[in-house]
């Protein structure tokens, strides 16, 4: 499987986690009915076994909506990764499968009783959960088969078999609608996976510079705005802005496919470079630009200058050539919350235009200084 292909599976299997924790209240509504409903028949009962399960089931149903509200800010954050989505699946798996097996032995128990009543209660009350699974996490059907099946099976085959033919018919086609249920489950997950797979190639498509495959300046901009300005917590950024120095040259000298290859293996270089928290794009041309995160101070951000002048000054091997080029870097670090993309990108190519008046290499923005320079 080719990396391509791999990140675009990860990637629709994240908008899949997500979807589980973006309906709250139905999974509220739920549980309060239940056990609405399973206090009212335990009541009618006085059935030990059912009170008990109705204390189970609200412990089961308090689980399931502290996991959506504990986990809901993390789950839609846009740096979600593969690895804490499927810790968060699992959480989310193992709330939902407590409250089925609740609900399916509640279920169970009900039809032991010869009261039509608390049967249609009950009846309702299985419907009105597996549509709701249907609906709400259809989207991942690992989680939606077993916990329908756990849920609603019991009380079916209770009435399928409880002796008088309409409680039969009913049980049939309760078992039957589960069936049912569960295909309609099947066939939108795998629209719904299809859908999201071309939205996300379409998406990618039109950020992602197509020679070097790095982010570009749109991919760029969604990026700062979604984890620096929104980001309560964001700390100082640094940005830095480079251009190579002496790739025109090698373009000249030895054509445009080599020119091409030796920038995506500067593209490459760059990306090892950086922290995974960070990001490099492609402007345009042989200009690029880093957004650090967490940055220390300017001390930490001219570290990661010389190291991005450092990769780029090791010489390139390209179609049997040896090719050396260099680059400058012009950065500036902002902690200021109101501070935009745009305005940072400025000043950090001004101390680009001042390293390479230099010859320095790296230069830090100083407002003054640049004012004069």
């Amino acid at each position: 499987m080719s990396g391509r292909a791999e990140s675009l599976i990860e990637s629709i299997r994240v908008e899949l986690v997500r979807s589980l924790f973006d309906a709250f209240l139905p999974s509220a509504i739920m549980s309060a009915g239940f056990v609405v409903a399973g206090c009212l028949i335990a009541w009618l009962t006085r059935d030990p076994a059912l009170a008990l399960l109705v204390v189970l089931g609200a412990i089961a149903g308090v689980a399931r909506l502290w996991v959506a509200w504990r986990y809901q800010a993390e789950a839609l954050a846009p740096e979600l990764t593969v690895a804490r989505a499927k810790a968060l699946e699992r959480s989310f798996a193992g709330a939902y499968f407590f409250f089925a097996v609740v609900l399916g032995l509640f279920a169970a128990r009900v039809f032991a009783f010869n009261d039509p009543r608390i049967h249609m209660l009950m009846i309702c009350l299985l419907v009105g959960y597996a549509a709701g699974v249907a609906q709400l996490i259809s989207l991942r059907p690992w989680i939606a088969f077993p916990s329908m099946f756990l849920a609603v099976t019991p009380g079916g085959l209770a009435a399928l078999f409880h002796g008088d033919p309409l409680y039969a018919v009913t049980g049939a086609m309760t078992l039957a609608l589960l069936v049912g249920g569960l295909q309609s489950v099947f066939k939108r997950h795998i629209n719904t996976s299809r859908e999201i797979a071309r939205r996300i190639t379409f998406g990618e498509l039109a950020r992602l510079d197509p020679l070097t495959e790095l982010p570009n300046r749109l991919a760029l901009r969604e990026w700062f705005e979604e984890r620096v300005t929104l980001n309560p917590k964001r700390g100082a950024v640094a940005v830095h802005c480079l251009d190579l120095d002496g790739f025109k040259p090698v373009n000249d000298a030895f054509g445009h496919p080599v020119g091409d290859q030796l920038l995506s293996a500067v593209a490459k270089r760059l990306a090892w470079a950086i922290q995974p928290r960070d990001i490099v794009a492609r402007l345009g041309g042989d200009e690029f630009a880093v957004v650090q995160r967490e940055v220390s101070g300017e001390g930490d951000a001219e570290a990661l200058a010389q190291r991005l002048v450092q990769a780029l000054g090791q010489p390139f091997r390209i179609e049997g050539h040896v090719l050396r080029i260099s680059t400058s870097v012009g950065f500036v670090v902002s902690s200021d919350n109101g501070q935009d993309l745009e305005r940072l990108l400025a000043r950090a190519d001004e101390a680009l235009y001042v390293a390479k008046r230099k010859g320095s290499g790296v230069e830090h923005f100083e407002p003054r200084l640049h004012a004069v320079a």
